[in-house]
């Protein structure tokens, strides 16, 4: 017999939306294609996704200094949607989950040299 947890309808624990505001939480200036890359769904997919979470007040989305990118901040105070998960807001699910921020000053760019 096979392993069934590699088998099956395909199903899993997190919804599209659940990685797309997972991603975001992780890296709050990343763009949408690199988040559409992670979650393996389209870029159109998850321009709906996040508007889906705009509208819904799960996270606001800002231009950065550039001009040319977007800054998403995830309001972690939000609650779940379904009633199974009443009383708990999404800050739970990013702490477990998301881990800390990526910050933007730690990444390392290609003028960096070692010595």
């Amino acid at each position: 017999m096979g392993d069934k947890s590699q088998q099956g309808s395909g199903w899993t624990f997190l919804t599209n939306h659940a990685r797309v505001l997972l991603a975001i939480a992780r890296d709050p200036h990343i763009r949408l294609r690199e988040v559409a890359s992670i979650c393996t769904l389209t870029e159109r997919t998850v321009q709906a996704i996040v508007a889906d979470l705009e509208e819904a007040g799960y996270l606001t989305r800002t231009r950065a200094e550039d001009g040319r990118r977007n800054r998403y901040t995830v309001i972690s105070s939000s609650p779940f949607r379904h009633p199974a998960e009443a009383g708990h807001e999404i800050a739970e699910l990013l702490t477990l989950l998301a881990g800390p921020p990526v910050q933007p000053e730690a990444t390392s760019t290609t003028d960096d040299k070692k010595p």
